[in-house]
């Protein structure tokens, strides 16, 4: 059985790291300095897949991140954070004025698994608020929403409406080719200026 205390205080050293490196990454290009944090830890070093959100006041002001491991979790972290802050095509980019009240949310996500239903009832009976990221595809249209939006959106058939609108599709939207995928998260936020970790659910 796992040591409960030791798995929490390691997943807060992890977000002790993560969003240092999130912050340096949007206020070094912005002339501001910020809190230097060792980067040689060996898992930084590995590849990772990470989102990175930005809040204002409970509001999204920016949010990138990758879908797939396919470069190391530090270099992946520095541009998703640099992008969410400079290239969400939603919203401006960041100012220097901004910076001191933008909370930075680290999501660290799992593969990702293919979902098997023959109907979207079916797939969304299977769906679990508030623990499952969700990947929708179909041909050229994509979105995902990270396990964090079910606090917005509860319910399944709400949260899959939008998912669809997020990727250009009507709500109503269904087809026999739609390919949906789940992952979850760890996740760790910038509260009160203090570190606040949250341990989403992971997929055995």
């Amino acid at each position: 059985m796992r040591n409960m205390p030791e798995e929490t205080n390691k997943l807060k050293s992890i977000g002790t790291i993560l969003l240092p490196i999130a912050r340096k990454a949007i206020s070094e290009p912005l002339g501001i300095q910020s809190m230097n944090v060792a980067e040689d830890a060996a898992w930084l070093h590995e590849i990772g897949a990470s989102f990175i959100t930005l809040t204002q006041n409970q509001q999204l002001r920016g949010c990138i991140g990758s879908l797939e491991a396919h470069r190391s979790l530090i270099s992946d972290v520095k541009a998703n954070a640099f992008a969410a802050a400079f290239h969400d095509p939603r919203f401006r980019p960041l100012k220097a004025a901004e910076l001191d009240f933008t909370e930075i949310e680290v999501s660290l996500l799992t593969e990702a698994e293919a979902m098997q239903y023959s109907s979207e009832q079916e797939a969304l009976a299977q769906l679990q608020p508030g623990q499952d990221g969700v990947i929708f595809q179909f041909g050229a249209y994509r979105s995902t929403f990270l396990p964090q939006v079910w606090d917005q959106l509860p319910d399944a058939i709400t949260f899959m409406a939008h998912l669809k609108q997020k990727a250009g599709l009507y709500p109503t939207f269904w087809h026999d080719e739609v390919k949906l995928y789940r992952y979850s998260v760890r996740k760790w936020k910038e509260r009160d200026n203090k570190m606040h970790v949250e341990v989403g659910s992971t997929r055995a």
